[in-house]
C-alpha cells in the first residue's frame, strides 16, 4: 500500500486540530437516543464508536457532521462543511454515470484535474472499469468508489459509518491503509463500526451500562 502513503505525503493537517464532545445527547422525536457522551480527539487519533443497533452510532456521526441538532451538550470540531468528510450508509452516487464520469465530477468539485481522477481507479481497485456504469456495480465496488472523495479533497476530520461494510479482504485492507495514512498526516477519524478497527486507538460504546 505504499502508493496510498504517497497520496498523503504532501498533506499535513494542523497538529492542533481537535474534536471534543462534552455531555452530548440526541433525541429523535420524543425518544432519547443517547445522553452524556464525552470524548476528546486530537490530531493523529481515531475513535471507534460501537454499540447495538439503535444505540445512536449513526445519529452521533450525523451530529458531528452538522446534520442533526444537539439535544444537550457542547461540541468542538473542525468546520463540518469545509473541513470534514462524512461517508454514511447512502453512497450518494448517480447510477447513470460511469466510474470515469463519477471520478471526473468528484475531482471537479474538489478543484482537481481529470488526470488526477483517472489515476485513482487503479488505487481504488477499479482499474479498467472507467466505462462501467455505477448502477451496475456491486455494493463493495460502490463503497470503493466513494473512498475517492477522501483522496480528492483532503480534510482533517473523517466521519465514517460502517466503513468495512460490503468490502472484501482487499477492500478492507484499502480502508485500513487510507486511514493509517490519513492519521499519519495529522488527520482524525471517528468511525461507527460493529467490529474492531485496526486503526482506532480509542473506543466509545454507546448504550453501555456504567
Amino acid at each position: 500500500m505504499a502508493e496510498i502513503e504517497n497520496l498523503f505525503s504532501k498533506t499535513q493537517h494542523a497538529r492542533d486540530a481537535q474534536c471534543q464532545a462534552e455531555g452530548l445527547a440526541c433525541r429523535r422525536g420524543a425518544a432519547l437516543v443517547f445522553e452524556d457522551v464525552f470524548f476528546h480527539l486530537t490530531s493523529g487519533q481515531a475513535l471507534c464508536v460501537r454499540g447495538a443497533n439503535g444505540s445512536g452510532k449513526s445519529s452521533l456521526l450525523r451530529q458531528l457532521a452538522g446534520l442533526l441538532p444537539l439535544a444537550a451538550g457542547a461540541l468542538t470540531r473542525p468546520n463540518p462543511h469545509k473541513h470534514t468528510h462524512y461517508l454514511g450508509h447512502a453512497d450518494g452516487l448517480k447510477a447513470a454515470l460511469s466510474i470515469g464520469e463519477t471520478l471526473a465530477y468528484e475531482a471537479a468539485l474538489a478543484g482537481q484535474g481529470a488526470d488526477h481522477a483517472a489515476d485513482l481507479t487503479a488505487r481504488l481497485g477499479l482499474a479498467g472499469r472507467d466505462w462501467q456504469y455505477v448502477g451496475d456495480l456491486s455494493a463493495g465496488q460502490k463503497r470503493r468508489l466513494t473512498l475517492a472523495r477522501l483522496l480528492l479533497d483532503p480534510r482533517p476530520l473523517w466521519l465514517l459509518d460502517e466503513p468495512m461494510t460490503a468490502l472484501d479482504e482487499d477492500g478492507r485492507a484499502l480502508v485500513g491503509a487510507l486511514a493509517k495514512a490519513h492519521l499519519a498526516s495529522g488527520g482524525m477519524i471517528i468511525a461507527a463500526s460493529h467490529e474492531p478497527l485496526g486503526f482506532a486507538n480509542a473506543e466509545l460504546v454507546l448504550g453501555a451500562q456504567i
